[in-house]
């Protein structure tokens, strides 16, 4: 499979964009700037991009508490989404959603969820609507292993496998549902073998190589424009961070969380693109600057924009 050269690019700025984004709110949410619960996204870079590079700006994605990267990779300006976990007026949803719940249907981004296999439901339903409107629109959930065990995903892939529908599931295992690891809760090895009971197509790739996250997507959203129906896809990778900022890390090895954080997928995919002639050191170096720039504007823009104001607290309830 051939892939654009601005394909291949634009996957390392977007990796870039979540890492960079990440790492500010991880020291912007410790120095209590940010409140509520922040879930970092950082380690799994590679699968966001991977799979939003895919998709077309009217396509829709449903994300998860840890969503800051999924919507990012879609499109969403990082000056709405840092003054959104702000709580500030200039949010994307006006203050009032916060770091676990951005949506933007403009970009397709059907919003973040705080509950487990929230948004798997809602992707499906999108999906319908889109065969319904013969719209040739695609749908991708993005959910992680917690979520495979929950009833609204087996649920929803059976519903999408009976109507061929054009929807994606992406399961992003980073090997524990919170605290728990999936070894405990599940005898399948593998997420994907789950699809064999629903008569769709289940892969499993490395969710830190892009390449190989892009190139299954590109399959199965192609697949799914097609009417040939949904695929399950997961991306084996893994958290750098606990589930949630400032939560003690007492149920993972040290070794485990060094071994994972030695295969992160940044580097090795610059080190590719500086290699195959794709880009020049330079050139990669002035991405990063200029998406470094673009954080730290976001966070200005964020510090400076006002709160809502009380008399809207019951505005937006419905549509």
């Amino acid at each position: 499979m051939e892939i654009p050269r601005e394909t291949l690019v634009l996957m390392l700025e977007l990796m870039l964009k979540i890492r960079h984004f990440e790492l500010r709110v991880k020291d912007l949410f410790a120095a209590g700037e940010i409140p509520g619960f922040v879930h970092l996204y950082l380690g799994q870079e590679a699968v966001a991009a991977g799979v939003c590079a895919t998709l077309n700006k009217d396509d829709y994605i449903t994300s998860t508490h840890r969503g800051h990267g999924h919507i990012i990779a879609k499109g969403a300006d990082v000056k709405y989404m840092m003054a959104e976990l702000y709580g500030k007026a200039t949010g994307y949803n006006k203050g009032k959603g916060g770091s676990q719940h951005i949506a933007w249907p403009g970009l397709g981004i059907l919003g973040a969820n705080g509950i487990v296999s929230g948004g798997i439901p809602i992707a499906t339903g999108a999906a319908m609507s889109a065969k319904l409107r013969k719209s040739g629109q695609v749908a991708v959930a993005f959910f992680g292993d917690g979520a495979s065990n929950e009833g609204a995903f087996h649920e929803s892939l059976n519903l999408a496998a009976v109507f061929d529908l054009p929807v994606v599931y992406v399961c992003e295992n980073n090997l524990y549902g919170v605290g728990t690891r999936q070894t405990r809760v599940r005898k399948v090895e593998n997420v994907a073998d789950r699809a064999a009971a629903y008569g769709m197509p289940g892969q499993t790739v490395d969710g830190n190589d892009v390449l190989a996250v892009y190139r299954a997507a590109r399959e199965a959203v192609d697949r799914a424009r097609a009417g040939a129906g949904p695929t399950l896809i997961e991306c084996q990778t893994y958290r750098w961070r606990t589930h949630f900022e400032g939560e003690p890390d007492t149920y993972r090895p040290p070794e485990e969380v060094e071994a994972w954080m030695r295969r992160e997928p940044i580097a090795p995919y610059r080190q590719y693109l500086i290699e195959q002639g794709i880009l020049s050191t330079r050139e990669a170096e002035e991405i990063e600057q200029h998406v470094i720039v673009q954080v730290n504007d976001a966070v200005e823009f964020a510090r400076n924009s006002p709160f809502p104001a009380p008399e809207t607290a019951l505005e937006d309830l419905w549509a």
